[in-house]
């Protein structure tokens, strides 16, 4: 029997786990702010619990279905589970839907709105194929692409209605003393590292060493830690080690909550990040970051991380834009790190000015779980 529509907004959110925490990442931080901002009851659907659990540390990966931070959390598998689709579902980065839930939300009355999330880009096509629609070979359901963006005509980025709130009332001292560090000495430079495996790794590390003043390199537990640790010499590496070589002192943090993972962007002079959740964060943060993007086939990702380049690089003095082009391109190939940090290390404080005024660009395209709600209500009515 067909089903009927809800009287409260209810939607499902489809999350392969791809890379560890990257498109979970999103899809944890999208799901809450459409329950908290927007009042829709989510159920969202992840393939893969155990790397789930490090962003959500309350998750039990025994349970098939759970609730927390009022999100409703389905253990997506290959067996059967009645699934009585929301009047919006979403793939997350073009993920496959089970074959029995498309077939139920071709019966559906009203038939779901189908989004297909795709990853961000600042190409230039991307603003022309937002919104398009696809119709299904066979049935009667029409899916609506729907991109994440850095303008207008696009689905705009993730950001929270309070992220500004919450900024201004973040102590930096707080902060370290948290983690466990005292205040930021006088000339310091403090440093995110967030980053996939990179041949480029031994350099960076030699650079900090010889950095003219003290350089203190905050790390989030994660997969980037042994190559890290054989840069350093060491055996590896743990939460709570500490190691010290020249001017570089390296600290290793339990793995970052989404939540405080906004503070430590706020608390460091320059962030490195991977993927897309951090990438967006990093923008956010307004302070000078580095992207390692995601590696494609083909070598596609460099054709969006030069696009990205040449908007974030309007503006800027034509030798910082070359100096952070120069380093960004050497740290996603590996090749040239050494060479390419000192112009990237001089241009910091250029960057920090800069880093304001693009957010505020940026944010003039809207926050993309507003705008995926209008126009879901939209394709509603």
């Amino acid at each position: 029997m067909p089903s009927t529509a809800p009287c409260s907004p209810r939607w499902d959110l489809f999350c392969s786990v791809v890379d560890n925490f990257g498109d979970i990442g999103v899809c944890w931080r999208l799901a809450r702010q459409l329950v908290r901002e927007h009042g829709i009851a989510v159920r969202l659907w992840v393939d893969d619990l155990l790397s789930t659990r490090r962003l959500i540390p309350s998750l039990n990966v025994e349970l098939a279905v759970q609730r927390i931070d009022g999100v409703e959390i389905v253990h997506w598998t290959d067996a059967p589970r009645a699934s009585d689709p929301g009047e919006v579902v979403i793939a997350a980065f073009a993920c496959a839907l089970p074959d029995a839930f498309v077939e139920e939300m071709a019966v559906r009355t009203p038939r779901p709105v189908w989004i297909n999330l795709e990853y961000l880009s600042a190409e230039v096509w991307v603003a022309g194929c937002h919104g398009l629609p696809s119709p299904h070979p066979r049935l009667p359901l029409t899916q609506h692409f729907f991109f994440p963006g850095l303008d207008g005509g696009t689905g705009g980025l993730l950001r929270e209605a309070d992220y500004a709130a919450r900024r201004e009332a973040f102590s930096k001292e707080r902060f370290l003393t948290a983690i466990g560090l005292p205040p930021a000495a006088s000339g310091e430079l403090l440093i995110s590292f967030f980053s996939y495996e990179n041949n480029g790794l031994d350099e960076i590390v030699d650079c900090w060493q010889r950095h003219p003043g003290p350089l203190t390199c905050l790390v989030p537990e994660g997969r980037v830690l042994p190559p890290l640790a054989s840069a350093l010499g060491v055996d590896g590496l743990r939460p709570g080690d500490v190691v010290v070589r020249g001017a570089l002192t390296l600290c290793v943090l339990p793995f970052v909550e989404q939540a405080r993972y906004d503070e430590l962007l706020w608390a460091c002079d320059l962030n490195f990040v991977r993927g897309e959740d951090s990438f967006v964060r990093a923008q956010w943060a307004e302070r000078p970051f580095v992207w390692h993007i995601y590696a494609q086939e083909d070598a596609a990702h460099l054709e969006k991380l030069d696009a990205f380049l040449a908007r974030y690089g309007q503006g800027l003095e034509a030798g910082v834009a070359r100096a952070l082009g120069d380093f960004w391109r050497a740290w996603n190939l590996g090749v040239g790190v050494a060479a390419a940090w000192p112009a990237f290390q001089a241009a910091l404080p250029a960057l920090k000015a800069h880093a304001p005024g693009w957010s505020a660009s940026v944010q003039a395209a809207g926050d993309l779980a507003q705008n995926l709600v209008q126009f879901c209500k939209a394709e509603i009515e």
